[in-house]
């Protein structure tokens, strides 16, 4: 597959977001900071700290990050001390970081991790949670910010590693791919912010099975192209593409940490992957044209 690199050395990148002036924004979560890869430069926009991970641009143009908290990804990538982890948001005219939200109700968030906005301004989030004390972990959950950033419902928890998130084309679905179990799951909607359910947000509100990783791929996050199918990033196998349907294809990549997958360009066909355990930032011709996001890129 061909590809061109856009930018090396970054710190453990995820989260791309393609923006209309041919730059890429990233987070390195190593790094504890939101970058702008341009004209084969790159630069810190802003210093988050903690682990900033999903990233998608606001009806305000700022950008509102997942940010883990921190604490590392293993001896190659040490990354940052571990800190409360949260929403958070930047402004992009002064690259001033702030944080919106660290709770739903009396609960912490354990670690947010990937982002995406809908039509009416409001923005789903995944939770993957982070590991505990010994050999615990916390469980994982899907929540909704209202627009305006104004308060956070939990839509459904008690599953294990929500990572990517997006939404269909005509918005009536949420997908949500889980690290590892490898499946991606489907949320039906009957309006913004709420599953087409009547059960409690719980374990039990924890949708529909699309479809699976062939052989023992973990997913990671995950974009929608125009026709609906969702491009999800797979640790151990590259891009794994998939029908709303279940079927799968394949895109091989030489990095088994490929983490993100964005879209952009006049036809959103230029695809913007990270490649998380070599630290790169590619860039190639996609078959078929991205979903246009809401708010940018």
């Amino acid at each position: 597959m061909n590809f061109e690199v856009l930018a090396e050395g970054l710190q453990f990148p995820e989260g791309p977001i393609a923006m209309p002036d041919g730059s890429v924004l990233l987070v390195e979560i190593a790094r504890g900071t939101l970058s702008r890869v341009w004209n084969g430069k790159t630069e810190v926009v802003c210093d988050l700290g903690g682990g900033p991970n999903g990233a998608a641009l606001g009806p305000d143009g700022a950008v509102y990050i997942c940010n883990n908290g921190g604490g590392g990804l293993g001896p190659s990538h040490p990354g940052q001390p571990r800190v409360q982890a949260g929403i958070d948001r930047v402004d992009l005219a002064t690259g001033k970081g702030e944080r919106l939200h660290d709770k739903v109700g009396d609960n912490l968030l354990s670690a947010p991790n990937d982002i995406v906005f809908d039509k009416q301004g409001g923005a789903w989030f995944t939770d993957i949670g982070k590991g505990g004390e010994g050999r615990t972990r916390h469980l994982s959950g899907i929540y909704y910010m209202h627009p305006g950033a104004a308060r956070v419902d939990e839509i459904s928890f008690g599953a294990t590693g929500y990572n990517g998130i997006g939404l269909s084309p005509d918005e009536k679905t949420v997908y949500a791919a889980e690290s590892y179990t490898g499946r991606l799951i489907a949320f039906d909607l009957e309006a913004p912010g709420k599953l087409a359910t009547d059960r409690t947000p719980s374990l039990f509100s924890a949708g529909r099975m699309v479809g699976a990783a062939p052989g023992r791929a973990f997913f990671d996050s995950l974009a929608v192209q125009a026709n609906g199918d969702i491009c999800i990033a797979s640790l151990g196998d590259g891009i794994t593409t998939m029908s709303p349907g279940g079927a799968t294809r394949q895109t091989p990549l030489p990095d088994r940490l490929t983490t993100n997958i964005c879209f952009g360009g006049a036809d959103m066909r230029d695809a913007y992957i990270t490649l998380s355990g070599t630290g790169k930032l590619i860039h190639m011709r996609w078959p078929e044209p991205g979903l246009k996001l809401n708010f940018g890129g």
